[in-house]
């Protein structure tokens, strides 16, 4: 395997069948010790989180292929903490889709004047670009398309497959009386530049809360899978 890219979270390979493999790690992002899934930092180290993510993604995934959602995922190994999956090309250098029910974490300290904590938010999308050096800047449709990242109808594809995922999620967690608040999702363009859903879908990358208590990541998996 040739290593591609070591990110924060997860290590990448390519494969000699032209795929990629993932290959989490237990690193969470946060800041001060303190975990954030809106960080642009590795925060702290949590034991078994990589394994957990995987197992997270894995059911996700597995979950979105019988909904018909175009995404990146092949198989997983548990075991290995690792993920096959069909090469993406991400938009620009990568953007974050967030969808946000409750005003909490990042969203909130931007807009404390104007939102209370926990204000509901009823789904809204917003874009960051994946720049840690900026502190990952929100941006906007008419700034992405002004900058050639994203064309218009990819923009409007994006957001619609962003809200329809979450959504979908919501209605998973709920089942099991979890809330949530927060979710963070990637999205690449396969060789045909047809979008799809990549990266994961973990308790690293969304923020949960049952009977009003946050959920911490390591123990969402327990909780959802059983």
């Amino acid at each position: 395997m040739e290593l591609i890219y070591k990110g924060k979270t997860k290590n990448v390979y390519k494969l000699e069948n032209g795929n990629y493999l993932l290959k989490f790690k237990d690193d969470v992002t946060g800041t001060d010790g303190v975990f954030d899934p809106g960080a642009n930092e590795v925060g702290l180290t949590m034991e078994g989180s990589g394994r957990a993510a995987i197992a997270l993604t894995q059911f996700f995934f597995e979950k979105f292929e019988e909904k018909s959602i175009p995404t990146h995922y092949i198989n997983a190994d548990l075991e290995e903490k690792t993920m096959e999956v069909k090469p993406a090309f991400a938009f620009g250098e990568g953007l974050e889709f967030i969808c946000r029910y409750k005003a909490v974490g990042s969203f909130f300290r931007r807009y404390h004047k104007y939102a209370e904590e926990g204000q509901d938010l009823k789904g809204f999308v917003e874009v960051t670009i994946k720049d840690d050096a900026a502190g990952d800047p929100p941006i906007t449709k008419d700034a992405l398309v002004l900058l050639g990242i994203t064309t218009a109808e990819e923009y409007d594809t994006l957001k619609r497959l962003t809200k329809e995922i979450s959504d979908f999620i919501k209605e998973i967690l709920a089942e099991k009386e979890i809330e949530l608040y927060d979710i963070k999702l990637e999205f690449g363009r396969d060789k045909d530049g047809n979008i799809m859903l990549m990266d994961e879908v973990s308790g690293g990358n969304m923020r949960a809360y049952k009977k009003g208590e946050y959920v911490e990541p390591l123990s969402l998996p327990k909780l959802i899978l059983g």
